[in-house]
């Protein structure tokens, strides 16, 4: 049985890096569904590094940074796939410098447009590209982070950057209600092992403190955020729209966990 309906649909996926990305958990779920899964990376390069994983997959480049590459993108994968049901933004850049991760006020008005260009304002852009390819209840999905008032120092001004990303969630579904039953979501896990994770000084450490607070013992997977995603972008979720679905396994209720404060004391 098709429970979540997502068999003969057709869905982009933007942002495949490498076998442990979240873009490519939820491409292979899709798949698992019935869904024919368009791919698209950022780069030539990035294409020939995900070749052997990407197989036969249709797997199409665009570097969102350029509003050109959005249209060129847009207008080839129209050409192939004249609907569009569903749409997932993986894409998540913090132009960190040599400096390393500086305090929050030190954050230079180059690292923080840029960021927010290409972890934010794409969301925008390639919502509003490709609005007439997408089926009138097509879903549009954005990965984004389980809190963003958290202020860890390792993150950065990549949480305030977030919270413009979840913000909107509510403008794009409030806009697109003029012509479409469009939904914008977000899946916003905790901590995650990926590899651009990995490249956050101090992630480590706080990854294995989150296992610590969370309930269960144990961190998010991948899988379990790529499950719910594959859940918003399917008609089973049709009356959700405008939200932030936090997966963190109960780690937001647990920071005071008795153990861990005598641990700390």
């Amino acid at each position: 049985m098709d429970f979540l309906g997502l068999a003969g649909k057709t869905i982009i996926v933007f942002g495949v890096a490498n076998k442990k990305s979240v873009a490519w958990h939820i491409g292979k779920t899709l798949e698992h569904f019935g869904a024919t899964v368009v791919y698209v990376v950022r780069s030539p390069e990035r294409k020939e590094t995900v070749a052997k994983l990407m197989g036969e997959r249709p797997c199409f480049i665009c570097d969102v940074e350029f509003e050109d590459q959005i249209e060129s993108v847009r207008d080839e994968i129209q050409a192939k796939y004249p609907e569009i049901h569903g749409l997932v933004h993986s894409i998540a850049f913090a132009a960190y410098d040599e400096a390393g991760i500086r305090p929050f006020h030190e954050t230079t008005k180059h690292q923080f447009l840029r960021t927010i260009d290409i972890s934010c304002y794409s969301f925008m852009a390639l919502a509003n590209a490709f609005k007439d390819c997408l089926a009138e209840d097509a879903s549009v999905i954005t990965i984004s982070i389980s809190t963003t008032t958290m202020a860890s120092e390792n993150y950065g001004f990549m949480a305030p950057v977030k919270a413009a990303l979840d913000s909107t969630l509510a403008f794009l579904t409030k806009s697109f209600s003029q012509f479409s039953k469009v939904r914008f979501n977000a899946v916003s896990p905790g901590l995650l092992k990926t590899s651009a994770s990995a490249g956050i000084p101090g992630y480590v450490d706080s990854y294995l403190y989150a296992e610590k607070v969370i309930p269960r013992g144990k961190a998010v997977s991948t899988q379990e955020v790529a499950d719910a995603a594959c859940f918003l972008l399917s008609p089973r979720s049709s009356g959700i729209t405008a939200q932030k679905i936090v997966i963190d396994a109960g780690m937001a209720i647990n920071y005071f966990d008795k153990s861990i404060v005598s641990e700390n004391s």
